[in-house]
């Protein structure tokens, strides 16, 4: 059995898509599927030179094609929507060109242009979907009658789906997942901090990923006003722009005790989990991709690494989180995060208690039984 994973994406990449793309086809291939990878040809100095399969920690190879497109998307201009449509229509036309007559018995792919030029002529065509912008509410309504299965990463998502006429059946609800082998890291603690060159005498609050507003970095950022002096905030990850535009804002705050390391490699983060006292998912509940339709990955990975978390209390978010195996508090609230911060360092009996039940409740979101569930739905 064959399947063709089509993606409009940089492999590699320094946003979360791309390894989520990795980890499913490597989970793909490790189902006896046979797989193939057919991805955007766009250019991402950053990664020149960078081996896929290292910069994933993917031990098992398989096909990659990359498609011509126009790479329009990073140019700064006041055009740049028009530029992202053409790039995106573009990259569709490549990939209706070269699937067209290509033989597989599933081709899955993200992106939904590519799947509707696709959709007159292919039946075998599966959607993930991971939010659902009403600008494209018309493609959707279209897409999701000709295409054979639609998969979606938390509740919210089937209940819009299902609000457009498509049986449920048709639907299964698949949230993200995590390599647990790769988060479960033999080093202590101190000995992930020293690796890191990180201070052994501070208490370290940890977020991973992007630092776009609406994943409450800006929030976590002004609570640093509040926590004792021997707290420290640390920022992994983010593009530099949402780098310099978090640290100017922190500035104007007047923050203190916060440290950006930039992007660091899937391969490093399980060590800077290892490393924190407290992990912080702070998404706000101001943007609906935040609070009904997201499935972070992160969220998967800080339960995988033993640390206790401390996380917003919103529906997306609350599908796999509870208060048995994680500190729920109130969104967009520096002084609110700050208490569950609090309480998490204060009491260290409820948070190893709260961390082991993360832990266990984790082993069901693998990458591995992930693929498996949307094999045995796609048959």
């Amino acid at each position: 059995m064959k399947i063709i994973y089509l993606a409009n994406a940089r492999i590699p990449t320094e946003k979360a898509h791309g390894l989520q793309i990795m980890k499913m086809c490597q989970a793909f291939q490790g189902a006896g599927l046979k797989v193939e990878l057919v991805a955007a040809k766009r250019i991402n100095q950053q990664f020149k030179g960078v081996d896929v399969f290292d910069y994933y920690k993917i031990s098992t190879k398989f096909p990659i094609k990359r498609l011509w497109l126009l790479d329009l998307v990073d140019w700064s201009c006041p055009l740049r929507g028009l530029l992202v449509f053409v790039q995106n229509s573009s990259f569709a036309l490549s990939a209706f060109f070269e699937l067209l007559f290509k033989k597989a018995n599933i081709i899955y792919s993200r992106d939904e242009f590519s799947l509707f030029l696709l959709s007159f002529f292919k039946k075998n065509l599966v959607l993930e979907l991971h939010t659902f912008p009403r600008s494209k509410f018309f493609l959707y309504k279209w897409l999701f009658r000709r295409i054979r299965k639609i998969i979606v990463i938390n509740n919210k998502l089937k209940e819009l789906v299902i609000g457009l006429g498509i049986k449920p059946s048709k639907i299964l609800v698949a949230h993200d997942g995590v390599d647990l082998e790769q988060f479960d890291v033999e080093k202590s603690k101190e000995q992930c901090r020293q690796e890191l060159d990180l201070p052994l005498d501070k208490k370290l609050i940890i977020y991973t990923g992007q630092l776009f507003k609406w994943k409450g970095v800006y929030v976590l950022a002004k609570a640093s006003q509040f926590l004792e002096d021997d707290c420290q905030i640390i920022f992994v990850g983010g593009m530099e722009d949402d780098i310099k535009k978090l640290k100017a804002q922190s500035s104007k705050l007047k923050t203190k005790n916060i440290l950006f390391v930039g992007h660091r490699p899937p391969a490093e983060i399980p060590y800077w989990l290892k490393s924190a006292d407290v992990l912080i998912l702070p998404n706000s509940s101001k943007e609906k991709i935040s609070k009904l339709y997201t499935s972070p990955i992160k969220m998967f990975e800080y339960m995988a690494s033993g640390a206790p978390i401390v996380a917003s209390n919103l529906p997306s978010l609350r599908e796999i989180l509870n208060e048995n195996n994680a500190i729920l508090v109130k969104p967009d609230s520096s002084e609110h995060l700050v208490q569950g911060i609090n309480t998490i360092l204060k009491e260290a009996d409820f948070s190893a208690k709260i961390a082991e039940q993360a832990y266990q409740d984790v082993q069901k979101y693998t990458w591995q039984k992930r693929a498996k569930n949307i094999i045995n739905f796609i048959n």
